[in-house]
């Protein structure tokens, strides 16, 4: 089976809106952009565990940018804030679900910018480059595959087919389409069947290989509404009832890269796909 990449999306902070690029540098550890990876700030709270549109939707609101020097965060009813890439802070522990991880303080401005913001004590920070986190190997079998503030894996894989499924049974019921940023993916691809994605086995982009190791299990942020910042239902109970397993409701297949480390994925490239069967 033959197919193309339709989109590309880097998230530099997790649970913040990420940016549409034609090309993407594949790093071990999931999409680049100038150096820059994918979700490589998180924001915190006072304790030092990460915040999530599931508890503050209105994460979905703050705007990313990326320029050679900095990253720009912009939100409604904010001045625009600019984090210079070569700040230096204190290395600190942060908790990503279960993982204590390793990360770099970013200033007290843009604390008190992201604190007045979501209404909570906040704090930014990023990714300590000295530190390595790993994949879990009950998944990636005998490959490490680093990777930074995403829940448990470098890359996101989801398809154009399986959003129009969804935005069918929504149609049927009267609702409006969902866009795939609900779904947070770094690479978007069409061409195959709705939900076909469940059995890739082996994902080649000339010299790149990406392998899928298992479905995304969903939770609430698909809910949230990234125009309005909103939670609604509508959306999971639809997708759940499309694809609830014992495992949980899954859009899209989480994946490590194998092969091709430090090529390039751009918009339109040809995807050749091996099947688990």
């Amino acid at each position: 089976m033959e197919l193309r990449i339709a989109e590309l999306n880097l998230f530099p902070v997790k649970g913040c809106r990420g940016i549409a690029v034609g090309e993407a540098a594949l790093a071990a550890t999931g999409l680049q952009v100038d150096g820059i990876g994918d979700r490589e700030w998180v924001v915190v709270d006072a304790q030092g565990a990460f915040l999530s549109q599931r508890e503050y939707p209105k994460m979905a609101l703050i705007e990313t940018r990326l320029t050679p020097a900095s990253l720009l965060l912009k939100a409604p009813g904010m001045l625009l804030l600019d984090v210079p890439l070569d700040s230096e802070g204190d290395v600190v522990e942060v908790q990503v679900w279960d993982d204590r991880v390793s990360a770099v303080t970013q200033g007290e401005i843009a604390d008190a910018w992201l604190s007045e913001y979501l209404g909570v004590p906040a704090r930014l920070r990023r990714f300590d480059y000295e530190r390595t986190r790993l994949a879990a190997h009950r998944y990636t079998g005998a490959v490490d595959a680093p990777f930074k503030f995403a829940d448990a894996f470098p890359l996101l894989v989801t398809t154009t087919s399986s959003l129009a499924a969804l935005n069918e049974r929504l149609r049927r019921q009267g609702h409006g389409a969902a866009t795939m940023s609900r779904f947070r993916p770094n690479i978007v691809l069409d061409g195959p069947p709705a939900f076909e994605e469940d059995y890739f086995k082996l994902l080649r982009i000339g010299p790149i290989a990406i392998r899928p190791v298992k479905p995304c299990a969903r939770c609430s942020v698909p809910g949230v509404d990234p125009v309005t910042g909103e939670h609604s239902p509508v959306v999971t109970d639809a997708l759940a009832a499309m694809r609830a397993t014992p495992d949980g409701v899954m859009f899209g297949v989480n994946a490590i890269v194998v092969e091709g480390a430090g090529g390039t994925l751009r918009a339109g490239d040809a995807v050749e796909v091996q099947l688990r069967f």
